[in-house]
This record gives C-alpha cells, sequence and structure tokens, in this order.
C-alpha cells in the first residue's frame, strides 16, 4: 500500500534486493561460538553476486564479532556479548559481484544485546558516615543512601529495593534504624527518650545496608554497604560539682594554682556540652582569686594572683559557679550542684620589713663634710603581732660613701660625696639599705636610695689642643682656635675668660682674641724663626668664685717648603729661655743706666 501510495505521489519507486531485519541477541551467552542469530534475504539473485557485512563489530573495532556467509546471508556472533559495554551495533549489509563491486544496498542491520541480570548493585559512593541528634522525633531521616545496579534501567535487572540486614549494637533497641526499600532513606524509628546518647551502649551505631535488583525478588543479586550513624550530643545535663565545699591551705604572700574543683559531667566530652566555665560569684572583693578551666581535665583551676595578707584576713570564703560553654537546652537548667564553696586558709609566713617610702629621695650638694647626715630611713615590720625589731645595714655602696646606723637608720657619709664621680649617673648616686627582723629565721627588706647631688663650682676648666704647629713664613698668622671644658654644670663653666701670661721682652709675640662662651684664637703678631715656643694661658671659669687654671700651649714653628713642613727643633731656642736672655738684657742695662 505505501508503495502504491508513493507512486500515487510521482515518487518513483526503488525495489531493494536486500531484506533484514533487527536481530535481538541475548548477553552473556555460553559457547559453542560461532552461533547463527539471523538471516539477510535477497530477493533477486544474480550469478557470482555474494553478501558483505561492514561497521563496528565486523571490520571496525571491536573487530570479528559479527560475521555473515557471502552465499546464504546467514549471520553470526563469534563469543559472548556483554550489554553493558555495548548495548546496540549498527551494521551495514550490501551486494557484491565477483570483482567487488556493489551491485545492491548497502541496507542498514540493527542488533541489539538484551541484557540479562548479570550485574550485582554497587554502593559507589561509600563511605556512608550519618550523623542524628539525641533525642530527635521518630523518623527523623538520618541520611540517604544509593546503589547502582549496571544493567539495563528499564528492566527489574536494575530496579533496587533496600534492606537494614544488620544493626549494631541492638541496644536499647534491635531496630533503631528503617530504611526506606526505594529511596535509601534511613530514618529514626525509635522515641526520642529511646535515643538518649548518655546511656547508650555507645553513641556509635554501624548498619549493613544491603540493595537487591529484581526489585527485591528472592531471584535478584544483591550487594551491601555498611553506615555509620553517629548520635550526636546535646546540652542536655548541666555540670555538677563533685562536692559541694572544697578546702585549700596557702601562704601568705604566694600566688599560684591553690586547688583545682573537680565536675562531672554526662555530655560528649568532645563538645562544648561538656567543657566547663568557671566564675566567682561571691567573696572575691579585692579580685585577689582567679579560676580558669584545665583543658584536659575540665577541672577548675583555682588560683591566688594577688598576694595574701595574713594580717588583714586568715580565712576566704569564695562561691563557685560552674557553667558549659553552649548553652542547655530550653527544658534543662543549671540546679544547686552546679555551685560549690572553697573554704581558704591563709597561712603567717614572716614576712622582711617594708621601707617607706621605697625608693627614698633626697638632695644634697657635693663635697658636704665628711660625716653630714643624708637622712634616717624607716622600715615597719608586715607582722604586726609578732613584735620583731628591725636592724639597718648598708647592702650597696658602689663608691663606699655612706653608714647606716644599725638601730635608728640614720644614713651619714664617710667620703666627701662627688658629683663628677663615675658612680653617679645623670647627678644621682643609688645605694641600697637593708632592714633585717628578729624572726626565726629572720626576714629582710631592700630599700632604695637616691641621692641628687647638686653641683659645686670644684673643677677647674681645661684647654684643648695644647699643640699647634705653624710655618715660619706663613702668611695666615691665626695660629689655633683654643678650647675650654669644666666637669661642673652651669654657672660654674661658661662663659670662660681666656688670658695670656704676662709677655716679657721689648716687643709682643702673639695675642689672644675671645671667639665665644668657650673658644678663643691665638694669633702671632709676627712671623716666627723655627723653633718650639710655650705659651701660658689662663683660663676662668664663671663660677663663684671663680677657678682658674693655666696651661702651657706648645706652639712649634716649622719650615714648609713644598708643602712639607720640617719641625724638628735641633737648632731652635726654647721660649722660656729666650724670655730669661731678654730679661737680662733688659736688667744689665738699666743697672749701666
Amino acid at each position: 500500500e505505501v508503495l502504491k501510495l508513493e507512486g500515487n505521489l510521482g515518487i518513483p519507486r526503488q525495489k531493494r534486493a536486500i531484506l533484514t531485519t533487527p536481530i535481538l541477541i541475548p548477553e552473556s551467552q555460553r559457547p559453542p561460538f560461532p552461533r547463527l542469530v539471523g538471516k539477510v534475504i535477497r530477493s533477486e539473485g544474480t550469478e557470482g553476486a555474494k553478501f558483505r557485512l561492514s561497521g563496528k563489530g565486523v571490520d571496525q573495532d571491536p573487530k570479528g564479532i559479527f560475521r555473515i556467509n557471502e552465499m546464504s546471508g546467514d549471520v553470526s556472533v563469534t563469543r559472548t556479548l556483554d550489554r553493558e559495554e555495548i548495548a546496540n551495533y549498527e551494521l551495514e549489509v550490501e551486494v557484491v559481484d565477483m570483482n567487488g563491486k556493489t551491485i545492491d544496498g548497502p541496507v542498514r542491520l540493527d542488533i541489539s544485546v538484551i541484557d540479562q541480570n548479570d550485574n550485582r548493585p554497587m554502593f559507589k559512593e561509600g563511605p556512608y558516615i550519618g550523623h542524628v541528634m539525641e533525642g530527635s522525633a521518630t523518623g527523623t531521616t538520618v541520611m540517604r543512601v544509593a546503589a547502582f545496579d549496571a544493567d539495563d534501567a528499564n528492566t527489574d535487572n536494575a530496579l533496587l529495593r533496600y534492606n537494614i540486614l544488620k544493626q549494631t549494637p541492638t541496644k536499647p533497641s534491635p531496630n533503631m534504624f528503617y530504611i526506606d526499600p526505594e529511596k535509601g532513606d534511613i530514618v529514626t524509628v525509635v522515641s526520642p527518650a529511646l535515643l538518649d546518647r548518655e546511656t547508650m551502649e555507645s553513641p556509635k551505631y554501624e548498619l549493613v545496608i544491603e540493595a537487591k535488583d529484581m526489585g527485591g525478588k528472592d531471584v535478584g543479586l544483591t550487594g551491601t554497604a555498611t553506615a555509620t550513624i553517629l548520635i550526636d550530643d546535646k546540652n542536655d545535663h548541666a555540670p555538677e560539682f563533685t562536692k559541694k565545699e572544697f578546702q585549700a591551705t596557702v601562704k601568705e604572700g604566694v600566688t599560684g594554682v591553690i586547688v583545682n574543683l573537680t565536675v562531672g559531667d554526662r555530655d560528649d566530652p568532645a563538645t562544648g556540652a561538656w567543657r566547663a566555665v568557671y566564675s566567682i560569684i561571691n567573696g572575691n572583693p579585692g579580685q585577689s582569686f582567679e579560676i580558669h578551666t584545665n583543658p584536659q581535665t575540665n577541672e577548675g583551676m583555682l588560683s591566688v594572683v594577688k598576694p595574701l595578707d595574713y594580717e588583714i584576713s586568715a580565712f576566704h570564703t569564695l562561691l563557685i559557679k560552674v557553667e558549659n560553654e553552649d548553652p542547655l537546652i530550653p527544658d534543662i537548667t543549671y540546679g544547686p550542684s552546679s555551685t560549690a564553696t572553697v573554704q581558704i586558709t591563709v597561712e603567717d609566713v614572716n614576712e622582711g620589713p617594708v621601707f617607706h617610702p621605697n625608693p627614698m629621695a633626697v638632695t644634697k650638694q657635693e663635697n658636704i663634710p665628711v660625716g653630714s647626715v643624708v637622712l634616717t630611713v624607716n622600715a615597719t615590720d608586715p607582722d604586726t603581732l609578732q613584735h620583731q625589731t628591725i636592724r639597718y645595714s648598708v647592702h650597696k655602696d658602689p663608691a663606699g660613701w655612706l653608714e647606716i646606723n644599725p638601730t635608728n637608720g640614720t644614713v651619714g657619709t664617710t667620703a666627701v660625696l662627688d658629683r663628677e664621680s663615675p658612680f653617679v649617673h645623670n647627678n644621682v648616686y643609688t645605694a641600697l639599705f637593708l632592714a633585717i627582723d628578729s624572726g626565726n629565721p629572720p626576714a629582710t627588706g631592700t630599700g632604695t636610695l637616691h641621692i641628687t647631688l647638686e653641683d659645686v663650682n670644684d673643677n677647674v676648666p681645661s684647654l684643648y689642643p695644647t699643640l699647634a704647629k705653624v710655618c715660619d713664613d706663613a702668611k695666615d698668622l691665626r695660629v689655633v682656635v683654643l678650647g675650654a671644658s669644666d666637669k661642673d654644670l652651669h654657672p660654674n663653666t661658661d662663659p670662660f675668660k681666656f688670658e695670656l701670661s704676662k709677655q716679657s721682652g721689648p716687643e709682643k709675640l702673639w695675642r689672644i682674641n675671645r671667639l665665644n662662651n668657650t673658644h678663643a684664637q691665638v694669633i702671632l703678631l709676627q712671623n716666627l724663626k723655627k723653633a718650639n715656643y710655650n705659651i701660658p694661658i689662663s683660663v676662668t671659669d664663671s663660677g663663684k668664685p671663680p677657678l682658674t687654671n693655666t696651661t702651657e700651649l706648645r706652639l712649634q714653628v716649622c719650615t714648609c717648603k713644598k708643602s712639607k713642613m720640617d719641625c724638628s727643633a735641633s737648632d731652635a731656642l726654647h721660649i722660656s729661655l729666650t724670655l730669661i736672655l731678654l730679661s737680662l738684657l733688659s736688667l744689665f742695662c738699666k743697672s749701666c743706666a
């Protein structure tokens, strides 16, 4: 009818001589091979013509799976097929003459591999680990497991059903969980009361899950996997002290941990529902105590952070509260067992005397007479209930300037106090004294004394440099710039006064000019012959009374040629000798007159 319709539409008919029908072959067939699976028919015969089969599975990889009888058109398979590898083959059949030239075709030949249930379900996404909070409502979904079956998804060969084969442990119920047979969802089936982490044998359950194909029928193939379910803790138990009252003893003046407070908590130690947080809610007005959590034991470490004083209070009572890092669930509260009392006894110790004030400071002039009183120190014994006596001694006196009366603490000088001493820093001399009580054993306190020394004009100024050189033919007769320094402090230092000692002879050879408060310049009044000259120069400070120092400036007059200075004084006369000769000559002339 179709051909007739095509003719009526004006479409030319093409009559095919090759007739093929789809071939269906079950997978996983057993030998012997080759095995006849189908036949190709040719409606018209031509002498010497034959069939030729081509395509994937024949002359293309995988080659040689199918072949055709050239004369009869019988199609055979040569080995076992696997649908999961290749489900369909599309081949072509044609008729060729004796020379291989195509007479008819090609015509498509479809071969389909029929699925067999030859693959077990497999769990590929493991390991399966799920969590569920303790006390969760019945029917809470924990996790989903999924298996894979390589067989045809459109057949029962890949239709899977799930089942729980085994639960470990089996308490408090052997059926704590249920799995949806089609979806693979695992849900809780026990009441929230049974899902209590603290009463369970173990908070970890292992389920052996089975997946079976063929819709779960007995003939189906199976695969198994293990699903681990962890019961997560929630803060449904408040921490409780192991006893209502703790005792501690500590020596006065000592800091550190004095007692560890123990608590119990049934929640999971790996969570904030178990970790404790302690606080002092009463008895700590001076903030002398602190409490911290030991992260390993969860104990409360109570410490003294400010030394206690037995004389002020020999007993302390603290009220301690413990809570969790995580808040309790709404229907749980902290009870009386979440607070405890700590009774602390302070033990008396022999404490060292204390200087008042400490450090001590006093100001004195340097150079005060030996035996002068600097000050009287005062130390008291904190152990007011023991009625002890105190004796004093020098502990450190770097310059050896001081002594102290052992009974009344009066500090006096044994040497002159010198502000310019290397033991004085920034005008302050520091010494240490001891106060020793009569306890057994005795206790010692240390006091520091800072003596600020006021300056006295007791140091003469010094002059620098003391040597100068000049050429005998120098055009610039400004020989040298002199500077002065003084170890004292202002106003006992500059401005300095510079003077030349009186020059003898008929004419003056040099003069000195003041440049500023600390410097002056020596100038020759004429060129001098090569020789060494000693020029006495006096410098006076501004103290009251002023101090003067006279220093000889050695002036070398040298011969200078080609930028070389020759200062050898083999033929030089010392200026002092010249001055003497000039003086004698002057006296002789006066006597002659």
